[in-house]
C-alpha cells in the first residue's frame, strides 16, 4: 500500500467534469480518488467500478418517473452526492451528472482502499481486506457514508470529495450490463477496471 497518498491530493475534480454525459462521466471516474475526511483522518480509495443511470429515458433510474423527495439530488447541480438507503440494510453513494434539471447520476459500486485502511477495518470488522469495499453497500460502511452526506458538494474540500491522482496509471476499462436491475439490462453502463480484485463481481466482460 502506498504511503502518504492524501498529501499528494491537490487537484479536486471541478464541476465541469460532472456536467457532461453520464456515461462519459462514469468511465472517466475510474481511477480517480474518493476521499472521505473523518475527523483528522483521511480515508482514500481508488474508484474501480461504477454504473451510469440517466433520467426519464432510463427505466432502471430512480428519476425515470420524475422528481420525488428521495431522488431530488439527481435533478440538481452536477458534482454533488446522492445517497440513499436501500433494502433496509445499507446506503449507496452516487455522484450527480449533467446540467441541473437533467436528472442523472453515477453509482459508485466498488473502490480500492489506499489509505486509512485501519479505520476501514474497524468500520467493517470481521471481513477480509478484499471484502472491505468491493460493493456499493460495503464501501459506504467502510467509509462511514450515510444520509448525513447526501447532497454534499464534491467539488470542494469537505467531508467527501473526488480528486485526480498525481499520476494516473494506465487502466483497461471493461463494461457489462448493470447489476440488480430488471429493466434496461440491454444498456452496458456498468464500467470497471479489468483484473482489479476489488471489483464487486465478474460478468461477461467487454473491453472498450
Amino acid at each position: 500500500m502506498k504511503k502518504s497518498i492524501s498529501k499528494q491530493i491537490t487537484r479536486i475534480i471541478p464541476r465541469a467534469f460532472y456536467a457532461r454525459g453520464t456515461v462519459t462521466v462514469a468511465r472517466s471516474l475510474l481511477g480517480k480518488y474518493l476521499v472521505r475526511v473523518r475527523g483528522k483522518a483521511k480515508l482514500v480509495c481508488r474508484i474501480v467500478e461504477v454504473e451510469a443511470y440517466k433520467g426519464r429515458d432510463d427505466p432502471a433510474s430512480h428519476a425515470f418517473r420524475g422528481m420525488t423527495p428521495r431522488n431530488m439530488p439527481m435533478f440538481g447541480q452536477p458534482g454533488h452526492t446522492y445517497v440513499y438507503f436501500t433494502y433496509g440494510n445499507h446506503y449507496c453513494l452516487n455522484v450527480t451528472t449533467q446540467p441541473a434539471g437533467k436528472p442523472a447520476a453515477v453509482l459508485i459500486r466498488a473502490v480500492e482502499p489506499l489509505e486509512g485502511i485501519e479505520m476501514m477495518r474497524q468500520l467493517r470488522s470481521g471481513v477480509t481486506d478484499l471484502q472491505l469495499t468491493n460493493g456499493p453497500g460495503k464501501l459506504t460502511k467502510a467509509l462511514d457514508i450515510d444520509k448525513s452526506l447526501n447532497q454534499i458538494d464534491l467539488t470542494r474540500t469537505g467531508p467527501l470529495f473526488i480528486a485526480k491522482p498525481s499520476h494516473e496509471e494506465p487502466i483497461i476499462i471493461c463494461r457489462s450490463s448493470r447489476i440488480g436491475i430488471s429493466l434496461g439490462k440491454e444498456r452496458l453502463w456498468r464500467f470497471y477496471i479489468r483484473s482489479n480484485p476489488y471489483v464487486s463481481r465478474s460478468q461477461s466482460r467487454t473491453g472498450l
